[in-house]
């Protein structure tokens, strides 16, 4: 990855408004520059649009659409930005956490009303922190289902997507972006363009940036999309653009392994346990789902067992990813502790103890708070890990979405949206609320391709 002057040679093509990533992120971008009267290309790396959207459960959290409305759930912006804001202990710049508050709301409703997509909001089970339930999903509940609409509204709409070119190189003059260079099947190609999109993703998968930022988390299992290289943070330091918060990331500590297949939270928020080698339990699991990744990658071997019963794999079996677990025998089922500590191999007195020392409605030790009924017969259990989901720090931006420089002010064609971008996760792990990476994507999406259009617009409206 490398910055460079603008060639002599100029360019082999040139685009109004060019976007790097077609994840969910960047097909957001697409579509809104779309609607605001812009012309798009989107370069992708991948043999199809992917990202780390495909390998989410696709929710997107908003307050006030009016898909809560009909559900009967009374939220706004206000108590959704609270709610970020205290996962991440006040962390967050206010400024930017208002901005996703916000507008996430018109944003889900501009996609079930102008692209028919068939957002619900889950309504059987809470998520850690979220005071209302405003995770807003597709059918699957599968962030796949997200990636394929997008694409298939996109193809509708005439918007190109050019697979299997990935950028390596931006162009400037001054402060100003003039195009890119993307390796490609038949060779580098040069696209000049008047507006930049960074939605190019995160930094998970580049190991030397993660153990530079995030030593923490370095040995832990990969489980984000691979093309998150850190592209974006690499020009930018190129640039002499503001980073923010890479040291913050989304874990997670429910990762069947070795199936490598994600189990959803919801078996811990509907009254599941985790336990250790030893059939203990070792931390609070109400505190969320990426503080899980470390706790679980603490205890010997860096494995743990989540503990649950038949009532709570029905909620679960909404999720396609825990049906695909299940059919690749990562549950193990029981009529008894004994019976389920023989399945996992695990010390059947402890467990026992274990189970038994779970209140029905009160706070135990750790000081998680339980209330509803108890785990009981049939018993469910998983074996998982801790893993590296995602990267939530990144450029610093405005709220246009338009990349800062370190002194603050705004390079005028740069935008970042997405893993590109900084998040909302304050400046480590714990800061995570859930959703919030998609949160990112297709708001700064929405902003960063709206912006880029009527930039472009009015560029090329007095061009001579």
């Amino acid at each position: 990855m490398c910055v460079r002057p603008t060639p002599e040679t100029g360019f082999d093509l040139e685009v109004p408004v060019l976007i790097i990533g077609a994840g969910a992120c960047g097909m957001v971008a697409a579509l809104s520059a779309l609607d605001t009267g812009g012309e798009i290309l989107v370069v992708e790396a991948d043999a199809a649009p992917s990202g780390s959207t495909a390998l989410s459960a696709g929710l997107i959290p908003a307050a006030g659409t009016r898909i809560q409305a009909a559900a009967g759930i009374d939220d706004n912006a206000d108590l959704f930005a609270g709610d970020i804001q205290k996962k991440a202990k006040g962390e967050n710049p206010q400024e930017l956490v208002d901005l996703l508050a916000s507008n996430a709301g018109p944003v889900v409703d501009w996609l079930a009303d102008r692209f028919d997509f068939p957002f619900s909001v889950v309504t059987d089970f809470d998520y850690p922190g979220h005071s209302r339930r405003r995770m807003h999903g597709l059918p699957t509940r599968a962030g796949r289902e997200l990636v394929d609409r997008l694409r298939a509204a996109c193809e509708a709409n005439g918007i190109d997507i050019v697979c299997k070119r990935r950028a390596v190189t931006l162009f400037r003059e001054s402060d100003r972006i003039t195009g890119v260079e993307v390796e490609g099947p038949e060779g580098p190609e040069r696209i000049g363009c008047e507006t930049l999109i960074l939605a190019c993703n995160g930094f998970g998968g580049n190991r030397e940036m993660v153990a530079r930022f995030m030593p923490e988390i370095e040995t832990a299992l990969w489980f984000g999309h691979d093309g998150n290289k850190g592209d974006a943070v690499i020009w930018g330091e190129a640039l002499g653009a503001d980073c923010l918060h890479l040291g913050a990331y989304q874990g997670h500590g429910n990762v069947a392994t070795p199936h490598g297949i994600l189990i959803t939270w919801a078996v811990i928020t509907e009254g599941g346990v985790q336990v250790n080698i030893e059939g203990k339990r070792f931390w609070d699991e109400s505190q969320g789902y990426s503080e899980a990744a470390r706790a679980a990658l603490s205890q010997a071997d860096g494995i743990a067992w989540t503990i649950f019963d038949a009532r709570i794999a029905g909620v679960a079996r909404q999720f396609q990813d825990f049906k695909d677990a299940e059919a690749a025998g990562a549950i193990k089922t029981a009529e008894t502790p004994e019976a389920l500590a023989e399945a996992c191999r695990l010390p059947a007195s402890a467990l026992g103890k274990t189970l038994a020392a779970i209140p029905s409605d009160g706070t135990d030790a750790f000081g998680r708070t339980f209330a509803g009924a108890p785990l009981s017969a049939p018993y469910y259990a998983v074996k998982v890990t801790g893993a590296l989901f995602h990267t939530q720090g990144g450029l610093n931006v405005t709220p246009e979405a338009r990349v800062k420089h370190t002194d603050g002010a705004a390079f005028p064609n740069l935008f970042a949206a997405g893993g590109a971008a900084v998040g909302v996760s304050g400046t480590g792990d714990s800061g995570y609320l859930s959703g919030n990476g998609l949160l990112s994507a297709v708001v700064l999406g929405f902003i960063a391709g709206q912006r880029a259009a009527l930039d472009t617009k009015k560029r090329l409206s007095v061009a001579p």
